[in-house]
């Protein structure tokens, strides 16, 4: 019986995981890996305090070996989580290889996925011209035209990140201004290579045994056009993976899991949930790592007072 499991390896759950293990409460932490959006999506990172710059990849990595600091006081299990259940005031942890553990609070850490597009094209595509993640598969599409779906932050330094590698990069945005930061933005500006295409309805994602170009409709004109491209990145947003604890937890309109502000716990006592898989406006890495202290704490005072 643990006092605390941890789901997940990403900022919220890694930042739980060292203030648990310097409480030392007996922990452990299941990951099916650690990083995830900050590795995939998180190319340069400039808005992390202490790093004026630093990539994903890299930044993860000190959060993990930090982590891994603390390995007398914090157990971890590289492991796939299908299901999470509450019996007789105990959690069980079911891994998809079996394995069931128990504890006495249980924090859900376990961030969000891409949301897809869900047009024609799109699936039979992935793979061969459509991808999720620039920084995986960028490289193929050197010296190539591509297109970015998502006029966001995530969109735009998708698209600065693939300025280094492509011929051409369009930016498809479904309003009729993009979202992403000002400063983002006149970066974009500055590419010679980059175009951004607004008011822009994706209909579909056309091509041979790879994508070859991208049908959408203007919405103001209401005119049908086609970009000839080989490649098409999606980031228009992230769905929260928190289908684990779907018996446990109440999810707002857009599947996230809802707490309490003041200490990220769900309906259910000594279950919390941190990060990009609640509720919540602002998807940052500090403000993940903020929520895994929070809840944290929050499991440390359930804890005094479980019975």
């Amino acid at each position: 019986m643990y006092d605390l499991i941890i789901i997940g390896g990403g900022p919220a759950g890694i930042t739980a995981g060292i203030y648990a293990a310097r409480q030392k409460i007996k922990t452990l932490l299941i990951t099916k890996n650690f990083g995830g959006q900050i590795i995939k999506k998180a190319v340069a990172i400039e808005n992390y305090p202490g790093f004026e710059e630093i990539s994903g990849f890299d930044l993860i990595k000190k959060f993990e070996n930090h982590l891994r600091k603390f390995k007398e006081h914090i157990e971890i299990k590289i492991e796939e989580i299908i299901k999470v259940e509450k019996q007789d005031n105990v959690f069980l942890v079911y891994t998809k290889n079996n394995i069931k553990f128990k504890s006495k609070t249980v924090i859900i850490a376990t961030g969000a996925g891409p949301r897809a597009l869900d047009i024609p094209g799109e699936k039979e595509f992935i793979g061969k011209g459509v991808s999720f993640c620039a920084v995986c598969d960028g490289a193929i599409f050197s010296g190539k035209d591509v297109a970015v779906i998502g006029g966001g932050n995530s969109g735009f330094e998708t698209a600065l990140f693939l300025s280094n590698i492509a011929n051409k990069i369009y930016i498809l945005e479904y309003g009729s201004q993009p979202k992403a930061d000002k400063e983002n933005q006149e970066i974009i500006k500055k590419s010679k290579k980059t175009e951004i295409i607004a008011n822009a309805h994706l209909k579909e994602i056309k091509g041979d045994k790879f994508v070859h170009s991208l049908v959408y409709e203007d919405r103001v004109s209401k005119k049908e056009k086609t970009l000839k491209i080989e490649g098409v990145f999606v980031e228009i947003g992230l769905l929260p993976a928190g289908s684990i604890v779907k018996d446990l937890v109440d999810f707002n309109d857009k599947n996230e899991i809802k707490i309490k502000s003041e200490n990220c716990e769900t309906k259910t006592p000594g279950l919390f949930a941190a990060g990009d898989v609640n509720e919540g406006k602002y998807k940052q890495i500090v403000v993940s790592c903020g929520e895994g202290t929070k809840a944290l704490l929050a499991a440390f005072d359930y804890l005094k007072k479980y019975n």
